[in-house]
């Protein structure tokens, strides 16, 4: 990838709060903002991959100070040409390294993003980052899918979550790398067009052990926002790490 902007440029960030409409539901961003503000209590809140500002515009309307970082400027831009964009601050950068000024009560990585980093020693490195940005007490928040390798039949590697007349979509797991990519095919004006983007998918307990190399200790993990029990069935979770006071 040679864009400046990693997978997430212009091309990407001019379709994005539309291609992911579902996410901007006010009764799914209320919710996390909710609990985002109560986990900063008072203090503040660092975004991990703000992109354009779905969490961190309502967050910072809550009077909580934002702060984000993220590597795409196109992305950030979106932010920028939002009512409120301009009061918060970004530092252009990868989230798994770029340091920025203070500390904060809270910082959290949403909607899958911790996978962008396609390395278990980037993901290592973000868990060290945050920790790093947070005061004594304060909490790394993560929301990220299980991966779906139980949908996957023996000798399969191709999981499809798409499939539209225009539009088809579907992830590829290498499941002993644990690398995956979400792949795109969409019709227009007669062309079809292909766009790739790779993750690495992580397990729970996975992201444990990075919070443990971190100094930080589990608190919390939900199926999701609405706080009901992370269980073998859930297709997601919400997890909370604490960085010990003392």
């Amino acid at each position: 990838m040679d864009d400046e902007d990693g997978y997430f440029g212009e091309r990407v960030a001019a379709a994005y709060d539309e291609s992911s409409a579902d996410m901007f539901e006010p009764s799914i961003v209320d919710t996390t903002v909710g609990i985002l503000a109560g986990l900063a209590d008072g203090g503040r809140a660092l975004e991990l991959g703000i992109g354009t500002g779905r969490i961190a515009l309502p967050l910072a309307r809550r009077g909580v100070p934002v702060h984000g970082i993220d590597l795409s400027r196109a992305m950030v831009a979106r932010l920028r040409a939002k009512q409120g964009g301009d009061a918060i601050g970004v530092t252009i950068g990868d989230f798994a390294t770029t340091r920025v000024d203070g500390t904060f009560s809270v910082a959290y990585l949403l909607f899958n993003t911790i996978m962008n980093l396609t390395t278990q020693a980037a993901q290592v490195a973000c868990f060290r980052n945050a920790a790093d940005h947070l005061e004594p007490g304060g909490c790394f928040v993560i929301e990220v899918l299980v991966p779906e390798l139980r949908r996957l039949p023996a000798g399969q590697n191709v999981v499809p979550f798409h499939v539209s007349p225009t539009r088809w979509a579907f992830d590829i797991y290498d499941v002993a790398t644990q690398a995956t990519s979400s792949n795109y095919v969409e019709v227009v004006d007669g062309r079809g067009e292909y766009r790739s983007i790779p993750f690495r998918y992580v397990w729970p307990s996975e992201l444990d052990l990075m919070a443990q190399l971190a100094g930080l200790r589990l608190r919390e993990r939900w199926d999701g926002w609405t706080r009901e029990p992370f269980t073998s069935e859930s297709r997601q979770h919400v997890s909370i790490w604490e960085k010990p006071a003392d």
